[in-house]
């Protein structure tokens, strides 16, 4: 897998616009109210998800994120409002189809056993093929597919306890790819993976929306929003703070509001993107 170069985030939003008007989003939600029976986490939510494009999901711990993950992906009930999927209402869905469109990338496991890469990614094809079938030669095909499209193929026979794990978390998403589907979540995908492995992730993100996949992801780092998405929503308390292209949104001043803390810009001399950190108060804090 190639380095993504260099790119304005401003200029890298991909407009919903088509030739011949707006394009059908690959996921919708309107006015959705998200948590467990008897305990509302985030209301009135909205958002769209289109092909070739990467929304980034920012905010505190327990602001919601995970939860309306969980909603968009029919892993759980919206306690009100609507999800779509390819225009359709997501409960019309099986759960079959619905996994063969959108796939889940989870927080970083570590697997109790001792499968290979191959074997974790192969996994992903029980979308198409059933819970306790065999893979076939197709499938074995389109899993080493995935593992190619995410830089990963010299890891295929090696056990996923042998390798780093930056790489685990593109097992992950190349298992997701397995499932062959139009869209791809991911819930804090560099969660605990140190600076390098936390670039492996990030460029294979952008690397799916080039190849046309809708991509959403959560964070806490505003940097990788910056870098690596075209839009940005910012969530606080169960609500949307901001939404809208990436560098409208992620703005020192929206940081402060988000986090309820200080925030250091460091602008680029060269005319890219800032970096944004904590204040942590010392000198030049």
């Amino acid at each position: 897998m190639s380095a993504v170069p260099g790119r304005s985030p401003a200029s890298s939003h991909r407009s919903p616009q088509g030739e011949g008007g707006p394009v059908t989003a690959m996921l919708q939600a309107s006015a959705l109210s998200v948590g467990y029976p008897g305990h509302v986490v985030g209301s009135g939510l909205s958002l769209s998800l289109h092909g070739g494009e990467v929304l980034a999901l920012l905010g505190p711990n327990g602001c919601g994120k995970t939860t309306l993950l969980k909603t968009l992906l029919g892993l759980l009930p919206p306690l009100g409002g609507a999800v779509q999927l390819q225009g359709r209402a997501l409960a019309q869905w099986s759960l079959t189809d619905r996994a063969r469109e959108v796939a889940y990338v989870p927080q970083g496991q570590a697997s109790t056993f001792g499968f290979t890469a191959l074997e974790m990614v192969l996994m992903g094809r029980t979308a198409h093929q059933g819970l306790l079938a065999r893979p076939g030669a197709k499938d074995r095909a389109i899993a080493q597919t995935a593992l190619h499209r995410v830089g990963i193929t010299h890891l295929a026979n090696r056990s996923v306890h042998r390798i780093s794990g930056g790489e685990r978390q593109l097992v992950l998403i190349a298992r997701a790819l397995a499932q062959q589907p139009r869209a791809v979540m991911l819930d804090e995908p560099t969660a605990s993976l140190d600076f390098g492995n936390q670039g492996l992730v990030m460029r294979a993100i952008r690397t799916l929306a080039g190849e046309g996949l809708a991509v959403l992801f959560t964070t806490h780092d505003p940097n990788q929003a910056l870098r690596c998405a075209d839009r940005a929503m910012l969530m606080r308390e169960g609500r949307v703070l901001a939404e809208g292209a990436v560098a409208d949104v992620i703005k020192a001043d929206g940081l402060r509001a988000l986090y309820s803390a200080g925030v250091v810009q460091v602008d680029d001399a060269a005319g890219g993107p800032p970096v944004f950190l904590p204040d942590f108060g010392g000198p030049g804090g």
